[in-house]
């Protein structure tokens, strides 16, 4: 006699069931926040995490830079050109290595840190968390992407 045929189970494939697909949708969701006080300043979301690291750090490689926020070469290239192409950056081959690209925030780049800086309020506004709530996703949210790395 034969084994009678097992049916699949496909539960595993139910959206519903994709960790994976609240943190795709949340993530753009809360970046879509971003947009109205970003484009009245001329950035797009990669641009202003990236100048959020140059505000703080002045200086950095491009290399410390992608790794720090996650992101490749082909990724950070174009936004570092379109940056300097603004004169919020310059760009420059260190003198002691050629293989490394050293990123410089400008004046002018330093100064847009000014009208930036009710970002951060604004949009915490529109993310329906109490603060409780907001710092148990941080730090799962950071362990994960340590964890992942």
């Amino acid at each position: 006699m034969k084994p009678a045929k097992k049916t699949p189970n496909y539960d595993a494939l139910l959206l519903k069931n994709q960790l994976c697909f609240p943190l795709y949708a949340s993530a753009r969701a809360v970046t879509r926040q971003y947009t109205p006080y970003l484009d009245a300043i001329d950035l797009t979301y990669t641009q202003y995490v990236i100048m959020m690291v140059f505000w703080e750090k002045k200086e950095t490689t491009a290399r410390d830079l992608g790794e720090q926020l996650f992101l490749d070469s082909g990724t950070l290239t174009p936004v570092l050109k379109s940056l300097e192409a603004k004169g919020f950056i310059t760009r420059r081959r260190d003198p002691d290595d050629e293989r490394k690209l050293r990123v410089t925030v400008t004046e002018k780049g330093m100064a847009l840190r000014e009208q930036a800086l009710e970002i951060p309020e604004k949009v915490s506004t529109c993310i329906p968390l109490d603060p409780e709530e907001a710092k148990t996703l941080y730090t799962l949210l950071y362990k994960l992407l340590h964890e992942l790395r």
